[in-house]
Parts: structure tokens; C-alpha cells; sequence
């Protein structure tokens, strides 16, 4: 019998620890910018593009218009030989998260990013920008 209530315990504590992760904006949105970020590393324009917000989606109505602009313009997050997450800021109390990313990319340069997260009304997060610096340190948002 205490095995069961233990089992039942272990359970709760799991389930309660996801659902918390779930409805964490920051969280939320860090793992969007990795599955772009692992998509384009890969070459892969459909899953990049499906991480786009409608605003990008409407200036780049299909993924290979969508590729070229990235290819063009953020070389360092589309060839990205390291990444990590630096300080994160929410806006609305989560409507828009501001992500900084700390690029090495692979010509030896480090970048910073600050990606513009949006909340879509079913609970996802949309990439809506980023704006990329050449750097060496956090700057902050």
C-alpha cells in the first residue's frame, strides 16, 4: 500500500512539474528559438519557417523567400556553430518575450541576438524578429 501512494506522489510531482514548464513564457519561447535555430542548421525550410510569426510570414509568403532573407541577413544564426540563451525580458506579462541568444558562429564571431517572441492565441510562441549585434559580451536587453 505505500508503494501505491508513493507511485501516486512521484506522479503528481511529474505531472504538476510539466504543466508548470508548459505555462513558463520564457521556457516556451527558448525552445522555439532552438527548433529554428536546429532547422536551419539543417537546412530544413519548412520546419524554420514554420516557427515564423504571420507578420514574417506575410513578408515571406513561403519558405524559400523565407530562407533567402535568412541566408542573407543572419548568416551567424544560420550557420550558428554554438548557441546559448542569455537574459530574457517579458513584456506584457508575456504577450511578447525578448530573448537574448549568444552566437559563436563559425568564422570565429561572436553575435548576440535578441529574438522578439510573440504569443500566438493558441499558446505558442511565434518568432516576429531578431536583431543581431556583433559582439563579444551580454549587452542586456
Amino acid at each position: 500500500m505505500p508503494y501505491r501512494h508513493a507511485s501516486v506522489i512521484a506522479f503528481l510531482v511529474l505531472f504538476l512539474a510539466t504543466a508548470a514548464r508548459a505555462e513558463d513564457p520564457v521556457a516556451d519561447a527558448q525552445a522555439v528559438i532552438s527548433g529554428q535555430i536546429a532547422a536551419l542548421m539543417s537546412d530544413d525550410a519548412d520546419k524554420a519557417y514554420s516557427y515564423a510569426s504571420p507578420g514574417i510570414r506575410d513578408l515571406y509568403p513561403d519558405k524559400n523567400a523565407f530562407l533567402a532573407m535568412v541566408q542573407k541577413n543572419y548568416e551567424p544564426v544560420y550557420h550558428a556553430g554554438t548557441y546559448a540563451f542569455g537574459r530574457s525580458k517579458l513584456v506584457g506579462g508575456g504577450e511578447v518575450v525578448l530573448q537574448e541568444v549568444l552566437i559563436g558562429a563559425r568564422q570565429g564571431t561572436d553575435w548576440t541576438a535578441i529574438y522578439e517572441m510573440r504569443l500566438m492565441d493558441d499558446g505558442s510562441y511565434k518568432i516576429n524578429g531578431v536583431r543581431m549585434m556583433r559582439n563579444t559580451g551580454s549587452q542586456g536587453i
